[in-house]
C-alpha cells in the first residue's frame, strides 16, 4: 500500500465552545501539537468562520446558547462547501440517544465532557488521518481513471478471475453446506436434515389434521458382529450397500436418512394410512432377504424396523423418533428381521423399562440383589464337584424379578458392569467361607457367568485381580462362563482377555455350545477348559437319534480340543444315563438340585461330604 505524506502545512481546526476555560484549553493544547486553531463561542461564529476560511476539522460543543452543536452541524452538512469537513461533538450528554444523534447528523466523531486531552489528541489525529487518506484515494481515484481505457483489458481479465473465485467459493459453500447435512459414508441426509423435514411434516400436519406422515426407524441386525469380525472396512461397504437397497424402497419426496452406525430412518410425508408405511416396510424386508456380495463374499443381514404414525397429537419431533425407536426395540424383541407399529402399550413398557433400570441402580446400591447357588455334579462318582452362581432380584415391592428381565436390561444400560463386579465378590466370598469351614470343600469351584462387556471393559483384569485379593480365595477353584456368540465379537480383544485370565490359573467355559452362531474355526483359538451342552440338546436327547448324535458330536470335539464336557438342564435319569454313556464328565439340573440359597446350599455340601 502507499504510504501517505505528512501535511506540508499544519492542519487547520476550528474549536466552538462557549466555556472560555475549554476553548482555552484546547487551543492551547492544539497549537503546542502543530496545528492551526481558530476560535469561535458560539454556532453563528461557528458558520461564519467555517465558511470564510474552511477548517480541515471542527471541535462542535452540543450545548451552546444560540444555536446548539446538532443545528450547527446541520448546518454545515447542508452546505456543499462544508458538507465533508468531519465534526467531533463535545457534550456533557453523554448518553446513548445522544451519541445516536449526533453520528445520524453526520459527525465524525463523539467525546463525552470533562474530557481527557489524550482523548482528544488522538480522536483528532484520526479524523485528520482519515481525512488524509481519503484525499490520497481521491488522488488515487483521478489518476485510476486516466489510465482507465489502457487498463480495460486488465480489469476485464481480472473480472474473469474473480469471477471463476466467486464461483469457485460458491460451490464451496453449497459443498459445505450439503456435507454439514448429509451422511459422509452413504451421502444420505444425516440426523440434522431428517429431523428439519420431519419438523415440518409435523407443523404442516398441525395445521391440516386429516393429514398424516409415518417414520421408518431401520436397525441392521448382528451388523456389530459383522463389522467387529470381517473389519470396518467390510461394514462400511455394507452399509453403503444397504443404504442403496433402502433407497429401492424410498420415492421422493420422501427421505431416506443415515443416523449414525448402522440405523437408518424413512419419512414418509403423506400417507393414507397405516398400510401405505407397511407396505414400504415390507419391500424393506423382501430386500434384505437377499444376500449381499461383500468383498468377495456373500453376507446375509437382515434388518428391523420400528414405525410411528405422524399426526396432530405430536408436538414435537423429537417425540416421534422416540416412538419409532420403540417400536424398533419391540421388534428386535420379539425376534428381529420385522416390522413393528407403534402403540401406545409399546410406551409403557418402555416407561417400565425406564423405570425399572433405575430401580435395578437401586437395587444394586441397596443389596437387593442376592446369589443362588446351582451344584455342578460329576457324573463319573456322583459327587459334587462345585456350584455355579445365579444372581436373583428380590423387589422390595415387585417381588422376584427373573434375571431374564434384568439381566438383558442391565447389558443394554452398562449396569452390567457393577452388577458383574459385585456376583464375582459375593461368588468368591462365599466359595471361601464354605472352604474355610470344610476341608473337604477346598476342591470345589465356583462358575461365574460374564458378559462380552465386562470382559471388553478395560478395568476387568484389575477388578478380578482385587476381588482374588480381598477375598483370599484360591483362583485355581473359579471358573468364568461365557456365551458362544462372544467368541467372533472382537475375537483379537478377546483372545487377549482370556489368555490374561488363564495366566491367572482361572479355568474357562462356553455356555449354551450349539446355540449360538457358529464358531468351530474359532475354537481352536481360544483357549477353554470347558465346553457346556445346552439343555435343550439334553433335552431333546430322547425325542430321536439325531439329537443324541448332536450331543455326541459336542463331546467328540471337546475331547480332540482337550476340553471338558458340561451338561445342563439334567432332568430325569435317562438322560442322565444316556450322558454318562456319552462320556460326559460333568451335569447340573434338576435332577440333581434347583438353584439354592446360600444356607441351602451349604447344606447340600455338608450332605455331599458326610
Amino acid at each position: 500500500m502507499n504510504q501517505i505524506d505528512p501535511p506540508t502545512a499544519p492542519s487547520k481546526i476550528l474549536v466552538v465552545d462557549d466555556v472560555p476555560e475549554n476553548l482555552r484549553l484546547l487551543s492551547t493544547t492544539l497549537t503546542k501539537q502543530g496545528y492551526k486553531v481558530r476560535r469561535a463561542k458560539n454556532g453563528s461564529m461557528a458558520l461564519m468562520g467555517a465558511k470564510n476560511d474552511l477548517p480541515d476539522l471542527i471541535l462542535l460543543d452540543i450545548n451552546m446558547p444560540d444555536l446548539s452543536g446538532y443545528e450547527v452541524c446541520e448546518q454545515l452538512k447542508a452546505n456543499a462547501a462544508t458538507r465533508s469537513i468531519p465534526i467531533i461533538f463535545l457534550s456533557a450528554q453523554d448518553d446513548l440517544e445522544d451519541k445516536i444523534k449526533a453520528f445520524n447528523l453526520g459527525g465524525a466523531d463523539f467525546i463525552g465532557k470533562p474530557f481527557q486531552v489524550e482523548e482528544v489528541l488522538a480522536r483528532v489525529r484520526n479524523q485528520l488521518a482519515l481525512q488524509a487518506a481519503y484525499a490520497e484515494i481521491k488522488t488515487l481515484n483521478q489518476e485510476l481513471e486516466a489510465r482507465v481505457q489502457k487498463r480495460t483489458a486488465q480489469i476485464e481479465a481480472a473480472n474473469q478471475v474473480l469471477k471463476q473465485e466467486i464461483l469457485q467459493r460458491h460451490r464451496l459453500e453449497q459443498k459445505l453446506r450439503h456435507d454439514a447435512l448429509h451422511d459422509s459414508l452413504t451421502g444420505l441426509p444425516n440426523r440434522s436434515l431428517f429431523m428439519e423435514r420431519t419438523k415440518k411434516c409435523l407443523t404442516h400436519t398441525i395445521n391440516n389434521p386429516d393429514q398424516q406422515f409415518a417414520i421408518l426407524f431401520i436397525d441392521l441386525d448382528r451388523f456389530k458382529i459383522i463389522n467387529d469380525s470381517l473389519g470396518h472396512l467390510t461394514g462400511d461397504q455394507l452399509l453403503v450397500a444397504c443404504a442403496k437397497r433402502l433407497n429401492c424402497c424410498v420415492a421422493a419426496p420422501n427421505t431416506l436418512a443415515r443416523l449414525g452406525g448402522d440405523e437408518f430412518t424413512i419419512l414418509l410425508e403423506q400417507i393414507s394410512n397405516p398400510h401405505d408405511a407397511i407396505v414400504v416396510a415390507e419391500a424393506i424386508l423382501e430386500k434384505f432377504a437377499i444376500p449381499f456380495e461383500i468383498s468377495n463374499r456373500s453376507l446375509m443381514i437382515t434388518a428391523s424396523i420400528g414405525i410411528v404414525i405422524g399426526t396432530d397429537q405430536y408436538h414435537q419431533e423429537i417425540n416421534l423418533l422416540r416412538d419409532a425407536d420403540t417400536a424398533l426395540y419391540k421388534a428386535k424383541e420379539l425376534g428381529k428381521a420385522r416390522y413393528e407399529i407403534f402403540n401406545q402399550q409399546m410406551y409403557v413398557q418402555a416407561m417400565h423399562r425406564l423405570e425399572l433400570e433405575n430401580e435395578l441402580r437401586e437395587g444394586i446400591s441397596q443389596w437387593q440383589l442376592v446369589l443362588y447357588y446351582q451344584p455342578l455334579i460329576s457324573l463319573h462318582n456322583g459327587k459334587l464337584s462345585g456350584f455355579e452362581a445365579l444372581v436373583r432380584w428380590q423387589h422390595p415391592r415387585r417381588g422376584f424379578i427373573s434375571p431374564g428381565e434384568f439381566i438383558p436390561l442391565a447389558e443394554e444400560t452398562g449396569l452390567i458392569i457393577a452388577l458383574g463386579k459385585w456376583v464375582m465378590y459375593e461368588a468368591c466370598t462365599q466359595l471361601k467361607i464354605w472352604q474355610n469351614k470344610l476341608p473337604e470343600a477346598n476342591s470345589l469351584t465356583m462358575s461365574i457367568n460374564v458378559t462380552g462387556d465386562e470382559l471388553r471393559h478395560p478395568d476387568f483384569l484389575s477388578s478380578i485381580d482385587y476381588i482374588i485379593a480381598q477375598t483370599e480365595v484360591n483362583s485355581h477353584c473359579l471358573k468364568l462362563e461365557m456365551t458362544e456368540s462372544m467368541l467372533i465379537e472382537n475375537s483379537e480383544q478377546i483372545i487377549a482377555v482370556l489368555e490374561a485370565i488363564k495366566n491367572r490359573n482361572i479355568q474357562l467355559s462356553i455356555d449354551d455350545f450349539g446355540t449360538g452362531y457358529s464358531s468351530l474355526s474359532y475354537l481352536p483359538q481360544f483357549p477353554v477348559d470347558n465346553l457346556k451342552i445346552d439343555r435343550s440338546f439334553v433335552n431333546a436327547m430322547n425325542i430321536n437319534q439325531q439329537n443324541t448324535e448332536i450331543v455326541k458330536t459336542i463331546v467328540t470335539l471337546a475331547k480332540a480340543l482337550d476340553m471338558r464336557v458340561i451338561a445342563e438342564g439334567i432332568e430325569t435319569k435317562t438322560q442322565l444315563q444316556s450322558l454318562q454313556a456319552l462320556g460326559v464328565e460333568f451335569g447340573q439340573g434338576f435332577l440333581f438340585s434347583k438353584p439354592l440359597t446360600s444356607e441351602l446350599a451349604e447344606k447340600f455340601l455338608l450332605q455331599s461330604v458326610s
